[in-house]
């Protein structure tokens, strides 16, 4: 059990380490409309390899995290840690939420894609904002 809990929390802090991820759904309401943004929700799961992939081969990427640092305000959460608000479906992890704001979803996803894949989705979440 102290071996689950030192990998967990290595791997907690090598993926906050990279991107400034925010764990409380508030205060990412509140941050995002200071800076006039939109918001990246990522849910996830404390042990779930899919999640564990996303981390490792698409957020560590330099130009996955250039864009989202630029463009959103990053909030991450656990369904086993963290308070998620009833308006998100926390099965199927990862999810992806793209909200205004306010809150309010602008396009939603899920599951684990390459940086490439990720990027185009970032894309396709641009198009869906134009409409």
């Amino acid at each position: 059990m102290r071996g689950l809990f030192l990998t967990l929390a290595l791997l907690s802090s090598l993926f906050s380490a990279d991107l400034p991820w925010l764990h409380d759904y508030d205060t990412a309401i509140k941050q995002a409309q200071k800076e006039k943004k939109e918001i990246y929700l990522f849910i996830g799961a404390d042990v779930c390899r899919w999640c564990d992939r996303f981390k490792e081969m698409t957020l560590s990427k330099k130009d996955v995290i250039a864009r989202l640092e630029k463009e959103y305000v990053l909030l991450y959460l656990s369904r086993d840690r963290h308070k998620i608000p009833n308006h998100f479906t926390t099965q199927g992890v990862p999810r992806h939420y793209f909200l205004k704001s306010d809150g309010t979803i602008i396009y939603e996803d899920r599951g684990s894609r390459e940086a490439d894949g990720f990027l185009s989705l970032l894309d396709e979440v641009e198009l869906k904002k134009a409409h």
